[in-house]
């Protein structure tokens, strides 16, 4: 059993897409993040070194989402994927990348992608 620690609306400021205007002008693209850790070390400790710190993978996933371009959201959300597994301590991450401004002829609220990968599938 794991506990879930969730961090929701990282918002980031990329170049990716397959139009040549999504690279030129850019665009807000959104990031959820779900967590499977266990949280009692931490819990016990009272100690931040025992858990996830929540505010220095913010960051990290940010950096990720906002470097290199690419042309799809599934190679963002596996490079985000790839970040949260980084710490040993995460079991599992959901991660939901979010692209509101998507080029598509129609009205829409929302386009989502989300995507789960576990400790030892990361690359697959």
């Amino acid at each position: 059993m794991t506990d879930e620690l969730s961090v929701r609306g990282i918002e980031c400021f990329a170049h990716h897409g397959v139009f040549d205007f999504e690279r030129r002008e850019g665009q807000v693209f959104v990031v959820d993040l779900v967590l499977g850790i266990d949280t009692r070390p931490a819990a016990a400790s009272d100690d931040l070194e025992d858990t996830v710190n929540y505010g220095s993978l913010t960051t990290d996933v940010k950096a990720a989402v906002e470097r290199d371009p690419v042309d799809l959201i599934e190679t963002v959300a596996q490079r985000i994927a790839d970040v949260c597994l980084w710490d040993s301590r995460v079991e599992w991450a959901r991660v939901t990348l979010h692209k509101p401004d998507a080029p598509i002829d129609a009205t829409y609220s929302d386009v989502a992608l989300t995507i789960t990968r576990t400790r030892g599938n990361a690359d697959d």
